[in-house]
C-alpha cells in the first residue's frame, strides 16, 4: 500500500516535489479519483441496473392478452407464454414465437402525431 502511495505522489509531482497529502496521509488525487467513480455509479450505471429490474419485472408480470413491444419494435398481443418463450399475435393469423428477453415494455397508447 506504502508503495502504490508513493508511486501516486510520483507521478502526480515529479521528483523532488511535496505532495499535498489529505486526511490520513492519502494523496488529494486520490480522493478525486473516488469522487470520480462515485459520479460514474450514480449517474451511469444505478439507473442502467434500476431500469433492467423494471424490465425484468414487466417480463414476469406478462399474461395473455397484453398489448407489447420488442425490441426490434414489433407491437404484439401476447397469445402464449411458456418458460423462456413467448407466442405474440402480430395479426389476425399471424403469430411469431421469441425469446421474453427481446420484450421491451408496453406500448404508448397515444397516438401518433403527423
Amino acid at each position: 500500500m506504502d508503495q502504490f502511495i508513493f508511486l501516486l505522489q510520483e507521478g502526480a509531482t515529479g521528483a523532488g516535489q511535496e505532495v499535498q497529502t489529505g486526511p490520513f496521509g492519502i494523496p488529494y488525487f486520490a480522493y478525486m479519483m473516488v469522487g470520480l467513480l462515485a459520479v460514474f455509479y450514480f449517474f451511469m450505471i444505478r439507473p442502467q441496473q434500476q431500469q433492467q429490474k423494471k424490465e425484468k419485472q414487466f417480463r414476469e408480470a406478462l399474461s395473455k392478452g397484453d398489448k407489447i413491444m420488442t425490441i426490434g419494435g414489433i407491437h404484439g398481443v401476447v397469445d402464449k407464454i411458456a418458460d423462456n418463450t413467448i407466442t405474440v399475435k402480430v395479426d389476425d393469423n399471424t403469430k411469431i414465437v421469441m425469446e421474453k428477453s427481446s420484450i421491451r415494455a408496453m406500448p404508448s397508447e397515444e397516438p401518433a402525431k403527423k
